[in-house]
């Protein structure tokens, strides 16, 4: 189990290939676009530069890591020794089920095949697999090298000797694994969501501002981040995916998504990834708080 594919070169795949690849891990990292592994391949590069400057690891380390990590573009050349995949594209569920049915062809049939999915069902991911015992999820969390816990979703039909594999494994890591069953949005976004869509409905009534909102939270509720700061970094599209996912899955009206947040994501303001979504994150607003140092 020393070697390890990874599919998606984005925030969560180029997170999970760092991660891995610095347990030791022999990674292929993969993604259709070029762009795309070069950008992953440089922030996996900036973090390691990051943990050199605070001494927690060696310029060798760093070396060693980088070394351990090969990019394809091609998943059937990319997971043709592979032992475990991880799945870390699009939280999109018809993408996601395309990719599987493309690895459960290319793959060895007893590879193991994990989704980072962070509400999808994978009993449905693992249906269109001809090795259903052998899918699981690994809901990582963002930013993968720092936070401690993933998530291990055992889909219906799951084999207990995979899942104490997995749990062993992402041990290996450094990480804490924590068992859950195949329900939408698991544990962690069916708590997380509705607090944050709550956070939203409140702006959208008129209840408080934007700041408001979030110092109530840091400050009252010891929350290190607020809830509309934590919906910018987690994206807003992926929050009303997630959203969605749950609505659907459970048909309750209590995961049904503020008007303001389907508005938000329609207008293209996504949060970080996109420059603005309740805060601004744009290249002259960085520049205006520049400036504002400089004259202080």
């Amino acid at each position: 189990m020393k070697n390890v594919a990874v599919i998606g070169a984005g925030t969560m795949g180029n997170g999970i290939a760092h991660t891995f690849a610095q347990s030791g891990f022999r990674v292929q990292l993969i993604d259709i676009s070029e762009a795309s592994l070069k950008r992953g391949m440089a922030t996996i590069t900036k973090n390691l530069d990051r943990m050199v400057a605070k001494e927690k690891i060696t310029e060798a380390d760093k070396a060693e890591t980088l070394g351990n990590i090969t990019t394809f573009t091609s998943i059937p050349e990319g997971v043709e020794y592979a032992s475990l995949v991880v799945e870390a594209a699009t939280e999109n569920l018809d993408l996601k089920l395309k990719i599987f049915k493309q690895l459960d062809e290319a793959c060895p049939e007893d590879t193991i095949l994990a989704t980072n999915t962070s509400s999808i069902s994978i009993t449905q991911i693992a249906a269109v697999t001809s090795r259903p015992e052998l899918v699981i999820g690994m809901h990582f969390m963002n930013p993968v090298p720092i936070m401690k816990l993933v998530e291990i979703i055992r889909g219906y039909n799951t084999s207990d000797e995979v899942t104490k594999l997995i749990m062993d494994m992402s041990r290996t890591l450094g990480k804490t694994p924590t068992e859950v069953n195949d329900y939408p949005g698991f544990v962690a976004n069916r708590i997380l969501m509705p607090m944050l869509n709550e956070a939203i409905e409140t702006l959208y009534n008129g209840v408080a501002g934007v700041n408001e909102i979030d110092t109530v939270m840091k400050l009252g509720m010891a929350h290190p981040m607020g809830p509309l700061q934590l919906a910018d970094f987690i994206g807003l599209d992926v929050c009303l995916s997630i959203l969605n996912v749950m609505y659907d899955g459970f048909k309750n009206p209590k995961y049904a998504p503020c008007p303001l947040l389907v508005n938000m994501v329609n207008a293209g303001k996504l949060g970080v990834k996109s420059g603005e979504g309740f805060y601004d994150y744009s290249e002259s607003r960085k520049a205006e708080k520049i400036a504002l140092q400089f004259s202080k």
